[in-house]
């Protein structure tokens, strides 16, 4: 488990982190998102000693990271794939991780197979690819078989085979009672592996709930309505109270706010309309993403504004 308790860091006068207060709990994976420069980062950082806090405290297991005789075997960290020496060999940089905590080569060799790293084990970590720089970084975390996984941008690199595979390994470890903490910029990975979410928005949490709770906040939902009388349907719409927004490509096609799709499909039926498709359609975890970190966006590209 990991508390986080008024976490406070400054560097200077800039306020990274701002007073933040979240659990982190064992048997669920736990997404952590935030626009860039929200202080994801610098709280994870924090959690393994890299960072010591202005003020308040943060700890895994009952402890400070630094106060624990064995961290690797408390929390295994993935922070910056690219933290290795890059003459050494895979296998040799975590043999070396290995010879300061008393584990063995044969976990070694487990970690080194369960993150599909046999064929370039031997190779020097100089000439790998990001992908294969993010799977050494996860066979470190690993190598303690800690009960405390954080994973900052896991699958960043990674081809589709080896996103799922992060996916399942994630669950699976949340399965046997480990705490997961991970951050990720894809939206659609970690609406199909988180269990909740802690966003930060300029250093303030600004949700922490179940990914469900999260997805409710956001208000895009709409409904899809295919119709060879849109032009006709969408006054009616409009009147009882509606968005409707008409698809140039699809003349069709309307995209439906405020109404219900029961609604729409009386409208219609009382109006002689006939409906090709009436589909309801959720906000993605993207929306409410987007919606919920609108205001709390530090960095924004001149498209975007």
């Amino acid at each position: 488990m990991i508390e986080i308790r008024e976490l406070t860091k400054r560097f200077g006068d800039k306020t990274a982190v701002d007073r933040i207060t979240a659990t982190v709990r064992p048997g669920v994976v736990t997404g952590f998102l935030g626009p860039n420069g929200a202080g994801k980062s610098t709280t994870m950082r924090a959690i393994v000693g890299l960072d010591r806090p202005t003020s308040g405290s943060v700890t895994v297991n009952g402890k400070r990271y630094a106060d624990h005789a064995a961290p690797l075997r408390e929390v295994g960290a993935l922070l910056d794939a690219k933290a290795i020496h890059t003459g050494r060999t895979a296998y040799n940089h975590l043999l070396a991780m290995a010879a300061t905590h008393g584990i063995g080569k044969s976990r070694v060799h487990e970690v080194i197979a369960m993150t599909g790293l046999e064929s370039v084990a031997k190779k020097r970590v100089g000439g790998f690819s990001l992908g294969m720089g993010q799977r050494l970084g996860i066979a470190a975390a690993l190598l303690g078989d800690p009960q405390t996984l954080i994973l900052d941008e896991p699958v960043n690199g990674l081809d589709p085979e080896g996103v799922m595979w992060v996916r399942q390994l994630t669950r699976h470890l949340a399965s046997q009672g480990r705490t997961v903490f991970l951050s990720s910029h894809l939206m659609s990975e970690m609406a199909q592996t988180a269990d909740h979410l802690v966003v930060l928005g300029r250093g303030r949490i600004i949700a922490d709930a179940p990914v469900s709770e999260v997805l409710a906040l956001a208000t895009g939902s709409a409904v899809r309505v295919r119709t060879p009388l849109a032009a006709d349907l969408a006054p009616r719409l409009t009147a009882e109270g509606g968005s409707v927004t008409a698809s140039p490509a699809e003349p069709d096609l309307l995209s439906v706010a405020g109404l219900p799709p029961a609604r729409i499909g009386e409208l219609a039926m009382h109006a002689g309309i006939v409906l090709h498709e009436l589909t309801p359609v959720s906000a993605s975890l993207e929306d409410a993403y987007l919606e919920l970190t609108q205001d709390a966006v530090e960095y924004h590209s001149e498209v975007s504004r």
